[in-house]
């Protein structure tokens, strides 16, 4: 069962629900979809899946949800908030490849980052994502996050390294560039 946490046209965000495991299980372990996630190369059972989920639902991380159809699509979620300083890092993970391309990440990470904003009163956001996923720096520039940095050949897939990309925005910046969020 869903819930409508934060609300948008394509997708809702909901509370991490535990009987998801399976499906969240199914996902990661398929390598297309892992090849983009720190866990790339990390084997995934239903019971851990099931205890990771348990303790993510404890936090600032929620099930990305098809408005339309009702149909689980992905995650996302803070990591490491500092509310002293204000900064958090965020993640975004879309499982369901029939969601690929056509926004519902986007739509996500707006979502989650008005709540931030607003709610959790954060000022800075980062992200890591790696060089050879463009898909992902496209949503997340749409969305008006900025590269602050890159390591140099600090990711390996097969015997190709890739850079590590650092992204952050800013609360002013995102509400500059999603104005419609604000009014």
């Amino acid at each position: 069962m869903y819930f409508k946490k934060l609300v948008g046209k394509k997708c809702y965000l909901s509370p991490i629900n535990e009987n998801d495991a399976e499906k969240f299980t199914e996902w990661l372990n398929d390598l297309e979809i892992t090849i983009n996630l720190q866990l790339y190369n990390s084997v995934i059972n239903v019971e851990n899946e099931r205890g990771l989920l348990n303790s993510l639902s404890k936090d600032h991380n929620y099930s990305i949800i098809d408005f339309e159809k009702n149909e689980l699509i992905g995650n996302c979620g803070f990591l490491d908030i500092d509310h002293l300083n204000q900064t958090a890092e965020i993640g975004l993970f879309i499982g369901n490849k029939n969601y690929w391309n056509k926004g519902f990440g986007s739509e996500a990470l707006t979502l989650l980052l008005d709540y931030g904003f607003k709610a959790l009163n954060l000022n800075n956001v980062m992200l890591k994502v790696y060089s050879f996923n463009k898909r992902a720096i496209k949503s997340y520039e749409k969305v008006g996050f900025k590269i602050i940095g890159k390591r140099r050949e600090a990711l390996r897939r097969g015997k190709e390294t890739y850079e590590i990309i650092f992204m952050d925005i800013l609360e002013k910046e995102f509400y500059e560039e999603n104005k419609i969020i604000n009014e």
